[in-house]
């Protein structure tokens, strides 16, 4: 799906549900909030985006238990979970990533590329452990690129199913 296609049907769905919606970034780094403001009118639904690169931040800002963060680490499926739980304080519906883009910081378990995306409206959030088809390029933009929009195509098969279920 293109961009602007897969960007207005996000939109058109939070809007005319009245959702709002708020994003946690750590290996994507604001790229998903820019995407979302690359539309016009994405004021009427974005809430509050973060940046959550550091632990700290995780912890400060979206609740991420200390305790997650040390048995789990900051990629894992467990802290995308609470990050997007974290967001929920903030708006209705949520979007995370928290991954390894490399070249260095990989392992056999958490190679490059790996990420965890998590999505989330009231209590109900779903994590998605994806790893980006652009890991083998080293190239940090183009792995980004390619969690953003799977993880906005994610989001967007979630709200999907929310606005299937609002409207029946």
């Amino acid at each position: 799906m293109e961009k602007y296609q897969l960007l207005t049907e996000i939109k058109n769905i939070l809007t005319k549900n009245k959702l709002t919606l708020s994003s946690a970034e750590s290996c994507t780094g604001g790229l998903i909030s820019s995407y979302l403001t690359d539309i016009a009118g994405s004021s009427e639904f974005i809430k509050q985006n973060f940046v959550t690169y550091s632990n700290e931040a995780k912890t400060k800002f979206l609740n991420v238990k200390k305790e997650t963060l040390d048995k789990y680490g900051a990629v894992s499926e467990q802290t995308a979970f609470e990050m997007s739980k974290g967001l929920l304080n903030y708006a209705d519906c949520s979007i995370a990533t928290t991954g390894i883009l490399g070249p260095s910081g990989g392992s056999k378990e958490k190679p490059i590329g790996l990420v965890y995306i998590s999505v989330g409206y009231k209590n109900n959030i779903k994590v998605i452990k994806y790893i980006s088809k652009e890991a083998q390029t080293n190239d940090r933009y183009k792995i980004k690129v390619d969690i953003v929009e799977e993880a906005l195509k994610e989001f967007l098969d979630f709200i999907r199913g929310i606005n299937e279920n609002t409207n029946n």
